[in-house]
C-alpha cells in the first residue's frame, strides 16, 4: 500500500506542479501581450519588422549579382553539351551564349525594378485604402515565395518569374513599411531618426548581399542563400501577423481618404524630392552592372576586388545617416541643405572613378557616393511625410510610393542603359555625365527652403488644401482618448467633440466626405 500512495502522491504533485507552470505560462503570455500593446514598445516593434523587410528585400535584390551570372552559364553549358551530343556541328553556336547570357543577365536584373515601376502607383492607392499592415503582410509572403522559387529554379524561365514576383512583394512591402514607420513617428526628429535606421538596413542587406551570396554557392550551393533569406522572410511575415494583427485590425475603417497619387505627382516640392531621389541614386544603378567590367580590364582586379568592391561603402554610409540625423534634430529647416550638399558629394565622387588606377583607390569615391546618397536620402524622405502632413491628407502609401518609383526608375534604366552607354560613349563619360547631373539638379532643392516654415496646424491644413481634412495621426488620438475614457466604445461622444473643440474646428467642417 505504501509505494500506492507514494505513486499517488507524485502524481498530484506533478499534477500541481503542470497546472502551475501553465498558469505561470499563461500570466507571462497576458504580460507579453500587454507589453505589446504598449504604444512605444509596439512602434519599436513595427519598427524591427519593417527593417527586416527592407534588409530581406535589399539583400535578394543583390545576392543574385555573384550567383546568376555562373548559374546562367552553366545552364548555357548543360545545354550546348546536349546540343554537342545530338549535333556534330557546334562550331557556329561558340560564340553566341555570351552574348545572349549578357542580354539575360540585363534583363533579369531590370525585371525586378520594371515591375516593381507598374505595380507602385497601384500599391500606394491600395495602402492608402486599407492601411498599412495588410499590403506589409502581403508583400512579405510574395516574398517569401519568390525567394523559393529561386532556391528551386532550373532554367532562365522560372528565375525570370521569381525576379519578377520579387518586384511585386517590394511595391507592397518597401512602400508599406516606409509609410508605417511615417505615420507611427510623427514628431520630426523621431521620424528623421527612424527613417534613418530603416535606410542603414536597406544599405547594408545592399552591400552584404553579394559575399553573403557569393561564399554560400561557392562552398554550399545555389539553394542554400535562397532558402536561409526565406527563413528569415517567413519569420518576420509570422512576427507581422502576430504584432500587428492585419485581418482583425479595425482601425483602418475610420482612416481618411488620402490624396490621389496623381495629385501628390504634380505638387512642385514632391515633384523636386521625388528628382532628386532618381538622380542620387543613378550612379550606384549604373556602376553596379558596368564597373566590373571596366575593374577587369583598367586595374587587372581580382574575383574577390570585384566582390568586395562596394562593401566598405556600407560604413560611409551609415555614417552619412548618423551625421543627417543629428543635424536634423538641432537644425531641421536645414534639410534641403543637407540634401543639396549630397547631390555635390555624389558628382563630385563619380567624377573621380575613372581617374582610379587600383582598388584602394576605388574605394575613395565609392564611400564618397553612398556617403552623399545617404545625405539625400535621410534628409528627403522625411520630408515627404512632412509636406503630406503640411499640404494634403496624413495618409502615406501614395506618397512613398512615388518615392520608391523614384529609386525603380533609376534601377530599372541601370542594367539596360548603363551597359549601352558604355559601349557608345565609354566608362568616363558615363561618370562625367552623371556626376554633372547630381551637381546641377543641387539647387534645384533650394525651393524646399521654405517648407520648414509650414506648421502641421489645422488652421494652415485646412487654408493649404480645398479638402481641409485630418490625417490619420490624429484619427487614431482620438480613438485612443474615447478608448481611455469609455472603453471599447467606438463612436464619438461629447468627451471626443470636446477634444476636436479645444483644437478650434469641428468635426464636419474637418473630416465631412473624407472617411472611408
Amino acid at each position: 500500500m505504501e509505494p500506492e500512495g507514494t505513486t499517488e502522491g507524485q502524481a498530484a504533485n506533478l499534477a500541481q506542479s503542470a497546472a502551475l507552470k501553465l498558469s505561470q505560462m499563461s500570466e507571462r503570455t497576458k504580460q507579453l501581450g500587454t507589453a505589446i500593446q504598449d504604444p512605444d514598445r509596439q512602434r519599436r516593434i513595427i519598427l524591427v519588422i519593417v527593417c527586416i523587410a527592407l534588409l530581406l528585400d535589399n539583400m535578394l535584390y543583390m545576392v543574385i549579382v555573384p550567383i546568376i551570372p555562373d548559374y546562367l552559364e552553366e545552364l548555357q553549358g548543360r545545354a550546348q553539351s546536349a546540343v554537342v551530343h545530338t549535333n556534330s556541328t557546334n562550331s557556329t553556336i561558340s560564340k553566341t551564349p555570351k552574348v545572349n547570357i549578357d542580354l539575360q543577365i540585363g534583363v533579369l536584373f531590370a525585371s525586378k525594378a520594371i515591375l516593381q515601376l507598374l505595380i507602385n502607383p497601384l500599391s500606394g492607392t491600395f495602402i492608402d485604402r486599407v492601411g498599412y499592415d495588410i499590403p506589409l503582410f502581403i508583400g512579405l509572403s510574395v516574398m517569401f515565395l519568390s525567394t523559393l522559387i529561386f532556391a528551386f529554379a532550373e532554367n532562365y524561365a522560372t528565375l525570370f518569374l521569381a525576379r519578377s514576383m520579387q518586384g511585386l512583394g517590394s511595391a507592397f512591402a518597401d512602400t508599406s513599411g516606409i509609410a508605417m514607420i511615417a505615420d507611427k513617428y510623427t514628431e520630426e526628429a523621431e521620424r528623421s531618426r527612424a527613417l534613418g535606421i530603416a535606410l542603414a538596413f536597406i544599405s547594408f542587406g545592399s552591400l552584404v548581399a553579394p559575399p553573403f551570396g557569393g561564399v554560400l554557392y561557392e562552398f554550399a550551393g545555389k539553394r542554400v542563400p535562397f532558402l536561409v533569406l526565406a527563413c528569415i522572410c517567413l519569420a518576420d511575415a509570422v512576427l507581422c501577423l502576430t504584432v500587428l494583427k492585419p485581418f482583425s485590425n479595425r482601425e483602418r475603417e475610420n482612416m481618411p481618404v488620402g490624396t490621389p497619387i496623381y495629385k501628390l505627382m504634380i505638387d512642385p516640392y514632391i515633384a523636386v524630392v521625388a528628382g532628386a531621389l532618381t538622380t542620387c541614386n543613378i550612379p550606384l544603378a549604373f556602376l553596379e552592372p558596368t564597373i566590373a567590367n571596366w575593374m577587369e580590364e583598367t586595374m587587372q582586379a581580382s574575383q574577390w576586388e570585384i566582390g568586395m568592391t562596394w562593401l566598405p561603402a556600407f560604413f560611409p554610409h551609415v555614417l552619412g545617416v548618423y551625421v543627417t540625423v543629428k543635424l536634423a534634430a538641432k537644425y531641421p529647416h536645414l534639410q534641403w541643405f543637407y540634401g543639396a550638399i549630397g547631390m555635390v558629394f555624389i558628382g563630385a565622387s563619380s567624377c573621380t572613378v575613372p581617374a582610379c588606377k587600383n582598388f584602394g583607390e576605388l574605394m575613395i569615391p565609392l564611400c564618397g557616393i553612398c556617403f552623399g546618397i545617404a545625405l539625400v536620402d535621410t534628409a528627403l524622405l522625411p520630408t515627404l511625410g512632412f509636406l503630406v502632413d503640411v499640404r494634403h491628407v496624413s495618409v502615406y502609401g501614395s506618397v512613398y510610393a512615388i518615392a520608391d518609383i523614384s529609386y525603380c526608375v533609376a534601377y530599372a534604366l541601370g542594367p539596360v542603359v548603363a551597359g549601352q552607354i558604355v559601349h557608345d560613349l565609354g566608362f568616363v563619360q558615363l561618370n562625367l555625365g552623371m556626376g554633372l547631373a547630381n551637381v546641377l539638379y543641387a539647387p534645384a532643392l533650394l525651393l524646399l527652403k521654405n517648407v520648414s516654415q509650414l506648421k502641421p496646424s489645422f488652421s494652415e491644413r485646412n487654408m493649404l488644401l480645398e479638402d481641409g481634412t485630418t490625417g490619420l495621426y490624429d484619427t487614431i488620438k482620438m480613438e485612443e482618448r474615447e478608448k481611455k475614457r469609455k472603453g471599447l466604445c467606438t463612436t464619438i461622444d461629447e468627451n471626443g467633440i470636446d477634444t476636436f473643440a479645444q483644437r478650434s474646428y469641428s468635426e464636419e467642417e474637418s473630416s465631412g466626405g473624407e472617411y472611408a
